[in-house]
């Protein structure tokens, strides 16, 4: 499904939010919107020495479930296929994760849940 303009520029608005909202948990920023046949990563982050490839999930409300819960199987394997690719791309061997970070509400008043290794490459 394609997003519309409007759509687009919210959700790289969230990403940019939550990218600010990692960092001043102890993050760093490296990379964002990292592309890879059938996936893209939205935010690449480093947690010391560990690579943290970050999929962010957002809805304006709970009334359909929680934005985690979004994040099933088959997204997880199109995440590890494209931090798999962004790693060899780049020439990279080091300590990964994945995270999932959700995000509830609409700007200014938003809340986040962030859930650190929520899966593992398999």
């Amino acid at each position: 499904m394609k997003l519309g303009s409007g759509a687009r520029r919210r959700g790289e608005a969230i990403e940019r939010t939550t990218a600010d909202w990692l960092q001043a948990r102890g993050l760093t920023f490296v990379d964002r919107n990292q592309h890879a046949k059938g996936g893209e990563i939205d935010l690449v982050m480093r947690d010391a020495d560990t690579l943290v490839f970050i999929e962010v999930r957002h809805r304006a409300d709970t009334r359909h479930g929680h934005p985690l819960e979004t994040v099933n199987l088959a997204k997880q394997r199109r995440l590890i296929r494209a931090a798999r690719f962004y790693l060899l791309r780049n020439g990279l061997s080091c300590a990964c994760r994945f995270d999932v970070v959700g995000v509830v509400g609409t700007p200014p008043e938003l809340e986040f849940t962030w859930v650190r290794a929520a899966f593992d490459a398999f």
